[in-house]
């Protein structure tokens, strides 16, 4: 299912991403909740099976590159993050172990979105606090609007032809057993 924001006119495209992800976050918060009280994985975001879209990103260091650059070689783990996220948090021990588990057989990235953080200020954080893989910054929403992403905390784990095999968010979710099955 789809949610479509009312056709508001707002010249700044960050601030037309954080009333899209506010939408859907709101929207994925009325939906039913499995046993483990997440919403369940293939509710929210881009659809499983769908070929992954590359967009532009930075690097920390200013330079654009396309996430089309990094699929279809191997398993590529996408985690929109932000640094003000307590979901990200929670989850970022279950990031940093199956990317220690699977180093060299599956590419993990970290998409830092813009919203109420700049890159300098994730630049700080990565420098603190390193997240395993490749830290990119999304700062005109571009990648984060081409997956749909609900909410910080989402996961999007693409097989090595680049095909959409999981999607989920929130701070409790079986990273291990996504990365098996892109395998």
């Amino acid at each position: 299912m789809r949610f479509a924001l009312p056709a508001i006119r707002v010249a700044n495209a960050s601030f037309r991403l954080s009333l899209a992800l506010f939408a859907l976050f709101s929207a994925t918060l009325a939906r039913p909740l499995t046993a483990h009280g997440t919403v369940a994985a293939q509710d929210v975001g881009i659809a499983l099976g769908e070929k992954g879209p590359g967009g532009p990103l930075e690097t920390l260091d200013g330079k654009t590159v396309d996430l089309a650059s990094y699929l279809g070689k191997t398993p590529v783990v996408l985690e929109f993050w932000a640094t003000w996220c307590g979901n990200c948090k929670q989850l970022e021990p279950a990031m940093r172990a199956a990317a220690t588990k699977y180093v060299g057989k599956a590419q993990f990235i970290t998409v830092a979105v813009s919203i109420n953080q700049s890159i300098d200020r994730v630049k700080a954080w990565q420098k603190a606090t390193p997240m395993p893989g490749i830290m990119l910054y999304d700062r005109k929403g571009a990648v984060s609007g081409a997956y749909d992403a609900p909410a910080t905390s989402y996961v999007v784990v693409l097989d090595k032809v680049g095909k959409v095999i999981y999607t989920g968010v929130g701070g409790s979710q079986n990273i291990n057993d996504a990365v098996k099955k892109a395998l």
